[in-house]
């Protein structure tokens, strides 16, 4: 009886949350509760006045960068502000750093979305193009041998038929239609989860919505955008909440479960859960694993690797949700996706151990051009500074720290997969994009003090202080990162609608089994009737490579081209723009390689316009590699 009477005469203090207004210190005025909602009325008003400013179809060197008007950014500055207001009220009114999350969300994201008249990001219309040719065939065929391996997309179709009933749904002709949105729906269905995952680790609500903010103001790297990668992150994210905040085993808590070992702002460990709870928990996750096989293939090997950085601390070492995930994918991968996969296995002794290989970028040649070498930076150094944020509140909140381990090891798992394999120019990105929710997390604890409560140090009191004037700025310098990182390539992002006509027509005019040329992929409809028509990139290769190639265009690809071959020749705009942006042409050499072809007997213009040339093969009988 003594032992249940206790907690009735000595109840246990309550666990401190944020501060609220009453904590504060005598004399101290908060700001009126109105200024908050008034400067996100205003910024987003100003907002709405500057898109109908913004020229985007004459973009040159910077991209959107230097066509978004004053007010633009004068709305980002006021967003940021209000933000930071709402963030003195977090613990007691945290719906208002919601709805301005919300509203970063939208001004940094939504602008191509509302003016664009065309898909932004000409690598996107692969996307469509694949689920047109899903609805087309009404069939998946992963074993299809198909031009530029796209039968893997059928491999992994989950992303697909998921918007083919989409198209059905909606009634409309195609992706296309709400592609441009595809960053902001996925970023509105990312939020909660961000925020529950957040709040597995700390009960302010200041650093919660400090690290939302920083997690979509370093989210730079345009993976959002229609692709299968965007829905099998927000997949695992939200496998990884679920596994943080309900697989703890019993017993490990440890000191943790000692408010007093815990930074002010830590959470406590979260209930733990027996073996049979962790079991269903696993088969409720099951499914949701599965979803993520069906939708992208390097996605599931990094929650595997995850799962398996948890399992070195005691509190999340749960072997059977491991094993269970990396059976689901190894049964994946040696069924529907084998194809790939044994290429993959194929590739992985030439990259295995190739550091600075493995983590270039995704373009052969070197950024040119003040625009591409602009965003090239600024992506760098959001990199750098979000990390360096990161490390500071490592080394300075250890108690923080301790209790967040395991975020900060989930965080730190994707780094050894540099020593693997490069996936095409990607994983230096991939491996940014899945550490970044527990780098913005730790970022924000370096910006945002603990909740000091009554007891005031000067060391904690000069570290508000520090504080008070480094989360502004910080909060400033990544917007401004940002805008260049995001936007300053958008000249090659943006595709006119006549050019899209332009090779719609040209590889519709194409027979079945026809060989299309051009410069590089990365053009709207490139892969259009992808699945009846060849294709070959022939300036995707080593920059001195296609040095050599310019010296006589038309002689190189003709002694490349297989015999009897239908073949096309397609140079564009965005070719241009992309090509020499990525380095992989000299200045000037597009226009060097188009007069070069246009002139040479072994091509014919079939149709040419401002924003590009269509020409087709038209070999002699004397010319070695041609047909009669």
């Amino acid at each position: 009886m003594q032992h249940h009477q206790a907690p009735q005469t000595t109840p246990a203090p309550p666990r401190p949350t944020t501060p609220h207004p009453k904590t504060r210190r005598p004399g101290t005025v908060g700001p009126p509760a109105w200024l908050s909602p008034a400067l996100l009325t205003l910024g987003l008003g100003l907002w709405g006045l500057a898109l109908p400013l913004v020229d985007f179809r004459s973009m040159e060197d910077y991209g959107l960068l230097d066509r978004l008007p004053l007010p633009f950014y004068a709305s980002l500055v006021l967003l940021t502000a209000g933000f930071l207001v709402a963030l003195r009220r977090a613990g007691t009114a945290p719906g208002w750093p919601l709805v301005h999350c919300v509203a970063l969300l939208v001004v940094l994201k939504a602008a191509p979305a509302v003016l664009y008249d065309a898909v932004r990001y000409p690598w996107a219309s692969k996307h469509d193009a694949v689920v047109s040719a899903l609805l087309g065939a009404g069939e998946l065929r992963p074993y299809a041998g198909l031009s530029g391996n796209m039968s893997a997309y059928d491999q992994w179709p989950g992303f697909f038929t998921l918007n083919a009933a989409l198209v059905r749904a909606f009634g409309v002709e195609s992706t296309a239609a709400y592609l441009n949105w595809a960053p902001i729906v996925l970023g509105l269905i990312l939020l909660p989860v961000l925020v529950l995952l957040y709040r597995t680790f700390t009960e302010d609500w200041r650093l919660v919505w400090t690290a939302v903010w920083i997690f979509q103001l370093a989210n730079w790297v345009g993976q959002d955008y229609l692709a299968p990668q965007g829905l099998a992150y927000v997949l695992h994210l939200t496998v990884l909440t679920v596994v943080l905040r309900h697989f703890v085993r019993p017993g490990t808590a440890g000191r943790l479960g000692d408010r007093a070992a815990l930074d002010p702002a830590a959470a406590g460990v979260p209930p733990a859960t027996s073996t049979r709870q962790r079991a269903i928990g696993v088969l409720v996750l099951a499914p949701l694993i599965l979803a993520i096989n069906a939708v992208h293939q390097l996605t599931p090997v990094m929650l595997c690797v995850v799962l398996a950085a948890l399992c070195l601390t005691r509190r999340y070492r749960n072997l059977g949700l491991l094993a269970v995930t990396g059976l689901i994918t190894l049964a994946w991968d040696l069924t529907m996706g084998r194809p790939l996969f044994l290429e993959t296995l194929a590739t992985l002794k030439d990259s295995l151990g190739r550091l600075t290989q493995n983590s270039r970028a995704g373009y052969t040649g070197q950024l040119t051009g003040p625009g591409p070498e602009l965003a090239g930076r600024a992506g760098i150094a959001m990199a750098l500074a979000v990390a360096l944020c990161a490390v500071v509140a490592v080394l300075a909140r250890r108690r923080l720290t301790r209790s967040t381990l395991p975020l900060l090891l989930a965080s730190a798992a994707p780094l050894p997969l540099f020593a693997v394999n490069d996936y095409g120019g990607e994983m230096l990105f991939r491996v940014y994009l899945f550490g970044l929710p527990g780098a913005a997390f730790f970022a924000a604890a370096a910006l945002v003090p603990a909740a000091g409560g009554a007891r005031r140090s000067r060391g904690a009191l000069a570290r508000r202080r520090v504080t008070a004037v480094a989360l502004p700025a910080v909060l400033l310098a990544l917007t401004a990162g940002f805008l260049p990182a995001y936007y300053g390539k958008d000249a090659m992002y943006y595709t006119p609608p006549a050019e899209s006509a332009l090779v719609t027509r040209a590889i519709d005019r194409m027979p079945a089994g026809g060989l299309l040329l051009a410069t590089s992929g990365s053009f709207p409809q490139a892969l259009h009737r992808y699945d009846e028509v060849e294709h070959w990139w022939f300036c995707e290769q080593d920059p001195a490579e296609n040095e050599r190639m310019l010296a006589d265009p038309a002689r190189y690809l003709a002694d490349r081209i297989p015999p009897g071959a239908a073949v096309h020749v397609v140079l564009t705009r965005t070719q241009d723009v992309y090509t020499a942006g990525e380095g992989l042409l000299p200045s000037g050499g597009f226009a060097l390689l188009r007069d070069r072809l246009k002139a040479s007997p072994l091509f014919r213009t079939v149709e040419e316009q401002p924003y590009g040339i269509v020409l087709a093969y038209t070999p002699s009988t004397t010319t070695p590699g041609g047909a009669s």
